[in-house]
């Protein structure tokens, strides 16, 4: 059984007590943005906040570039798409879960590459470009920055993106030696393969799109 345990969390014998438990508290946090998000729910943003504020410290700490950038970047989109999800498109409809339109497809593939090219330049600036672990950071960060958008358009599609984000992110923190995130991102990712189900039958009984 310690044999296991060291397995996962051997590597959290030198971090400081205080970032442990800030970790969790973050991960907390990131599951309630999540699970909120299924629901459709606006705490969604409030929680994510608190979370991607809490992970923007400590990847700083810790000298994580791409995966600070993702957060702060949560942490702005949290803002704006607060602002989207309670704008109402009339009297009494806020704006409703829809599909992507043509223009924000184009607007997508060009925020992927976009960042693609931002959080290169940003390791290489920073001499961080030295392993696989750039490639996959700066592949994630794209992925995910895409998928925020999508979330705060209140654009179905966000779903995919943050299961493919998801799916990489589990052994890629674990490799890095953030066991508790890793964890996080495999819960991400059940509970956005729901949350796409979810948000499908919600918009096969109002299909509208903006």
């Amino acid at each position: 059984m310690s044999e296991i345990f060291d397995f996962f969390f051997a590597q959290y014998k030198t971090y400081e007590t205080i970032d442990i438990v800030m970790e969790i508290i973050a991960v907390v946090f990131g599951f309630l943005s999540v699970w909120f998000s299924k629901q459709n729910k606006i705490w969604v943003f409030s929680t994510g906040m608190i979370s991607t504020s809490i992970f923007v410290y400590l990847l700083l700490k810790w000298e994580l570039l791409g995966d600070m950038m993702i957060n702060g970047y949560y942490f702005i989109m949290s803002v704006y798409g607060w602002y989207i999800w309670t704008r109402k498109i009339d009297e009494t409809h806020v704006t409703p879960i829809s599909t992507t339109t043509n223009k924000e497809k184009r607007i997508s593939i060009f925020i992927f590459f976009a960042t693609l090219i931002f959080v290169y330049i940003v390791y290489k600036t920073f001499n961080k470009w030295t392993s696989w672990v750039a490639y996959a950071d700066t592949f994630t960060t794209a992925i995910f920055f895409v998928g925020m958008w999508l979330m705060a358009k209140r654009k179905i599609e966000n779903w995919l993106f943050w299961i493919a984000g998801n799916i990489i992110s589990v052994p890629l923190y674990f490799h890095k030696g953030f066991t508790f995130t890793s964890l996080q991102y495999l819960g991400f990712t059940f509970i956005a393969i729901f949350g796409y189900i979810a948000w499908k039958k919600s918009l096969n009984k109002t299909p509208l799109t903006s």
